[in-house]
């Protein structure tokens, strides 16, 4: 029985940690209050150089355990060899939650937002600080079906994403499946709907979807949807970048 909770400590806390690369990020992020670092990884490899006393001396002093891989292990851990500088640390984030944890003890009238397809690290950081900043319960994402998180998503978000409401799902698809037994309301967002997002009223529990840059919902995800909504534009203009759209819908009265 005490393996079986040890092992399920374990997973929740692996379940919420975001590993992050390169030297100027991870230093930043050892400065920062607002998240927990487990463990520094290194390269056997490294260089002296000042920012790496620096690094490892923050990692000392708030505990994380620190170690040392040949280049080629570390690059499986930081997933990015080009662009790690050696340097890779494992963050617990308390604001990021698997999908599963946030069921257990989600608010009958719930509001989230998911992205589909998203590929562009500007939007995403600019997303996830509007979903920090706004009132809704979380951002469903899914690096499956987006982009993957990164230095470039973290500086778009200012910081904001270590205190963004981040729920992790392994799959879009997937998370659909478990919030229908929710009776959650899934709204698609598209250019080609008549119906507008500032004039409909959203019964919650819900889900707003927002598609990738070019394509928009991928044809799997716009079959789930129960409403498209769109945003009437004025002036000739076409569309919205995707990062508007979603502080719109995120700062959606509730």
């Amino acid at each position: 029985m005490a393996d079986s909770e040890d092992y399920n400590t374990r997973k929740a806390q692996f379940d919420r940690l975001l590993t992050l690369y390169g030297r100027k990020p991870v230093l930043e992020a050892l400065q920062s209050s607002q998240i927990t670092p487990q463990r520094l990884h290194l390269s056997n490899r490294n260089k002296p150089a000042a920012i790496l006393e620096e690094i490892i001396s923050l990692a000392e002093k708030r505990g994380a355990e620190i170690r040392y891989h040949a280049p080629l292990a570390l690059s499986r851990i930081s997933r990015n060899s080009q662009q790690d500088q050696g340097v890779a640390a494992d963050l617990l984030c308390p604001t990021h939650q698997p999908l599963d944890d946030f069921l257990d003890q989600a608010p009958q009238k719930f509001r989230l937002l998911m992205l589909d397809g998203l590929t562009n690290p500007q939007n995403l950081g600019m997303i996830i600080r509007s979903v920090a900043a706004s009132p809704v319960h979380g951002l469903l994402f899914s690096e499956k079906d987006n982009l993957r998180i990164s230095p470039l998503v973290i500086k778009a978000s200012a910081g904001a994403l270590f205190r963004a409401p981040l729920i992790l799902c392994k799959s879009n698809a997937e998370a659909l499946q478990k919030l229908s037994d929710y009776s959650a309301t899934f709204y698609g967002m598209s250019g080609d709907s008549q119906n507008s997002l500032l004039d409909t009223e959203i019964n919650d529990p819900s889900v707003i979807i927002l598609g990738g840059e070019t394509q928009g919902l991928s044809k799997e995800i716009a079959q789930r949807v129960d409403h498209l909504l769109g945003i009437p534009m004025n002036r000739g203009v076409e569309s919205l970048n995707v990062a508007v759209s979603a502080a719109l819908a995120a700062f959606l009265p509730r």
